[in-house]
């Protein structure tokens, strides 16, 4: 079903050194956010059902930003002020440090350091036959879309319905923009994509 544009080896060796060399510099960091939880809302870590390459699902891993069933209440969008995010959660998500056991994901090799960013299956069923060329890379940490759509809590807020704007409008301007980066696939460009990404959070935390 798709053709087969995720062999770099060295794109996979980038990951596993840059995400196992993360890890152990941020092990204290990881451990205060888990101590964190724990004694906040209980369990740590929030894994997700989302879609990676050539189709196939995985878990994605998370630091729990919302209240435990947060994801049986509505549909996954978040919109700013969302009530089920958690005062810790609100912490988390402005610095980003609820994506960081997702370097977890990139070691296993469920994910890369860049790529598209994975959707959950509901989302994915509502792609057009086009967009699906999305599936034929590795999802990311970062990329194209993530740097494109930082503001999208805000969006969702600003709209009467969340859930329907974000199926009709948001999801697939996100993925316009992933499918960019299938012509545009190199280290260079990954190292740029990450720099970039680093930059526009220590510029919102300013």
């Amino acid at each position: 079903m798709f053709s087969r544009l995720d062999h770099r080896p060295g794109k996979r060796l980038f990951d596993i050194v840059v995400s196992a060399a993360s890890l152990l510099v941020l092990a204290p960091v990881l451990l205060v956010i888990v101590a964190a939880e724990w004694l906040s809302i209980g369990p740590a870590l929030y894994r997700q059902q989302r879609v990676t390459l050539y189709g196939e699902r995985f878990e994605i891993l998370k630091f729990r930003t919302m209240v435990v069933g947060a994801d049986r209440m509505t549909a996954n969008v978040s919109p700013a002020g969302d009530p089920r995010v958690t005062r810790l959660g609100r912490f988390l998500r402005r610095w980003y440090l609820d994506e960081l056991p997702q370097l977890f994901n990139v070691l296993r090799g469920d994910m890369s350091l860049v790529g598209p960013r994975p959707e959950t299956p509901e989302f994915v069923a509502l792609l057009a036959p086009e967009e699906r060329r999305v599936l034929m890379v590795r999802t990311g940490i970062a990329g194209p879309a993530t740097l494109a759509f930082m503001d999208e809590a805000d969006m969702l807020a600003a709209v009467p319905d969340p859930v329907a704007y974000y199926q009709t409008t948001i999801l697939h301007d996100r993925i316009r923009a992933d499918l960019a980066y299938l012509d545009h696939r190199s280290l260079a460009y990954d190292l740029g994509l990450l720099v970039r990404q680093v930059a526009a959070i220590a510029r919102r935390l300013a």
